[in-house]
């Protein structure tokens, strides 16, 4: 690609409800997914790719995925308080395995 920039051609197709769009991937292989859907499906940096058989299956994934969990479970301690207790731990284990090394 050099210093070309990619430029995904879309085909906007209705489908019933659903909004269909045809997209190329570029000269490597990639997909870009054009701003409007990113916006409207919240994608933002990281996405899950299931293969289905003959289709691709594209799930938005959180930035942070512990934030999902935040308000899931009846905890005692705030979720942030447990979070950083947990980051705490994973440095000095990590810390540990330095010295030990």
């Amino acid at each position: 690609m050099g210093g070309e920039k990619f430029n995904p051609t879309l085909y906007p197709l209705k489908a019933g409800w659903k909004l269909l769009i045809i997209l190329e991937l570029d000269s490597k292989g990639r997909l870009t997914i054009p701003k409007k859907l990113r916006e409207a499906l919240n994608i933002k940096r990281k996405v899950l790719v299931i293969n289905v058989g003959d289709h691709l299956k594209v799930v938005p994934l959180p930035s942070d995925p512990l934030e999902v969990l935040e308000g899931a479970l009846d905890l005692k301690k705030p979720f942030k308080e447990l979070r950083r207790q947990a980051e705490l731990s994973a440095e000095k284990e990590a810390k540990g395995k330095q010295c030990s090394s």
